[in-house]
């Protein structure tokens, strides 16, 4: 059994331990892994549905933005080249910039920004026995499962957006339903990926609705990181909830341990030390 009180103090424990170490890897982790993109990728979407719809102001106004972006070099480029050509063709530039911006964001998300999610969680998990080293966040790069754990952690997204796309609650659901997924690479990276799906939703069942009201638990913080544009979250927030998460993905291993769900070969536990 646990508590969401129980599990905030073991958080604030550990994030108080280590707590720069904490609020780097939470800041590095984060931007790597697209946390700061949601609100400029949705502008960026809108813009550029209304270039297609053919509004040449806006597009134009768009363009000479990017191009003064460079300086007085790029806006010289944009009024002598650019601004005589038909706002069109700025519709059609703008588009495929859009695509080529999305795209790249699309595989440094699979490629790199997945595998510090997988090193943020062994850090996290690291954090919460002992005063630990930065170092853990690329551990999903050195741990021989690369190519495993990009498929997995990016079937676990897709799954869980097809989910979403059929519906929204389901799509919430599923997302508790492979919560445990990074922490399981974190600790066993060659764990089978059928095998990651399977326990993390063994490890999940009956508590993704408590899960659930953890996360809400913690929105008056987001609130407060909210009024203060962002300064809050990055000092506080994001790593007192990424520490209270690893809190309870750890009492989740205990109980699949307990109950036979998982052996201890499947979920090893810590190790002290980074091997060199």
């Amino acid at each position: 059994m646990w508590t969401r009180g129980e599990l905030k103090e073991r958080g604030k424990a550990a994030l108080h331990r280590n707590y720069w170490i904490v609020v780097l890897a939470t800041l590095v982790v984060t931007a790597l892994t697209g946390g700061f993109s949601n609100t400029a990728g949705n502008g960026s979407l809108q813009d550029g549905s209304n270039a297609v719809a053919g509004n040449g102001d806006a597009s134009a106004t768009l363009m000479q933005m990017l191009f003064s972006l460079f300086g007085v070099t790029g806006d010289m480029i944009y009024k002598k080249l650019i601004g005589p050509v038909h706002a069109g063709m700025y519709a059609s530039f703008l588009l495929i910039l859009i695509m080529i911006v999305i795209s790249a964001g699309l595989l440094f998300r699979i490629f790199v920004g997945n595998l510090f999610e997988v090193g943020g969680c062994r850090f996290y998990e690291e954090n919460s026995e002992h005063k630990t080293r930065i170092a853990w966040i690329i551990d999903g790069f050195r741990n021989g499962a690369y190519l495993r754990n990009v498929v997995t952690i990016f079937l676990r997204d897709l799954y869980t957006l097809l989910w979403t796309l059929c519906l929204i609650i389901p799509g919430i659901v599923k997302s508790y339903e492979y919560k445990m997924i990074p922490y399981i690479l974190a600790e066993n990276p060659q764990i089978s990926r059928k095998r990651a799906f399977e326990l993390s939703k063994q490890m999940m069942d009956g508590q993704k609705g408590d899960a659930f009201v953890l996360d809400l638990s913690f929105i008056g913080w987001e609130f407060l990181s909210f009024i203060t544009l962002g300064i809050v979250q990055i000092f506080y927030v994001g790593p007192y909830i990424n520490v209270t998460w690893a809190e309870f993905y750890k009492v989740m291993r205990e109980n699949a341990l307990e109950s036979g769900i998982a052996t201890r070969e499947e979920l090893p536990g810590l190790q002290k030390e980074i091997d060199e």
